[in-house]
């Protein structure tokens, strides 16, 4: 059992605070950001044309992220006070919002710069987790996204009043610290999987299916409402996202092999 007493702020000058969560969370994105080109520039894409639409991108991700955590926590959290809502500083991101909103942007910017999306995902993919895992590292700091109480073997407490647990003093399941360590393995898989000659989306549908899974377990150790069939937003989205995704890996398997099929067949 652990007790955590850092203070999520770092500084105060009078209403203006610098906080662990922001600085953490820029940290993951700038890493996501120069994996993902540097990835990019591997597939045939222009660096520099990365890092130019990457801010869209980012844009999309934090506007989904916020949109879906205080869609989440609407009720107990910001209908009493709906301007809180944009009080970014404070953390409350939800990652599937991220992926989603980072996604649209993605398409549309694809779209108007005649990109090849599936490639560009790809290019994504291993960037994107990492940033996931870096930014979790903000949650076990303030103390957000912690899961229920528990009475061990493992539990996370914390002392500082600004710290976003429900209760001071209370052991709370560390989740963050679980989907740092599944993020790292999904991570190094698809490190070593990257360079494959697989068809362009496939290791971003692999991504997709993994981290839904890993979601949709971790999820039953969080502390995260109830929204419907007696599961949280956050299995919900995995469950979709899912479904999604494993026809899709099927589709492009198949077809990769009908496309073998007719080149090997003899003429």
């Amino acid at each position: 059992m652990i007790t955590v007493s850092i203070d999520p702020i770092i500084f105060s000058i009078g209403h203006f605070m610098v906080r662990w969560y922001g600085i953490i969370v820029l940290a993951a994105v700038v890493t996501g950001i120069w994996l993902t080109a540097r990835e990019a520039g591997r597939k045939g894409f222009k660096k520099e044309d990365i890092y130019d639409g990457a801010l869209w991108i980012v844009i999309g991700g934090l506007l989904g992220a916020r949109l879906f955590h205080v869609a989440d926590h609407w009720s107990d959290m910001f209908a009493a006070n709906p301007i809180r809502a944009l009080y970014l500083w404070e953390g409350g991101l939800a990652i599937w919002g991220a992926i989603v909103g980072g996604l649209m942007a993605a398409a549309l910017l694809a779209r108007r710069r005649g990109w090849h999306l599936p490639r560009l995902l790809d290019a994504v993919a291993p960037g994107l987790v990492l940033a996931q895992a870096i930014g979790r590292i903000a949650c076990i700091i303030t103390g957000d996204a912690m899961g229920k109480p528990t009475s061990g073997p493992f539990g996370f407490a914390y002392t500082s009043p600004n710290a976003m647990v429900p209760q001071l003093g209370v052991y709370y399941t560390p989740m963050p610290v679980y989907e740092i360590i599944v993020n790292l393995g999904i991570f190094a898989l698809l490190w070593q999987l990257r360079k494959k000659s697989w068809p362009d989306g496939l290791l971003f549908l692999v991504y997709l299916s993994l981290y839904s899974v890993e979601r949709f377990l971790l999820a039953f150790t969080s502390s995260y409402q109830i929204v419907g069939w007696g599961m949280t937003q956050s299995q919900i989205v995995a469950l979709a996202a899912l479904a999604a995704a494993l026809p899709l890996i099927a589709w492009r398997v198949i077809r990769r092999g009908d496309s073998q099929a007719a080149s090997e067949a003899p003429q």
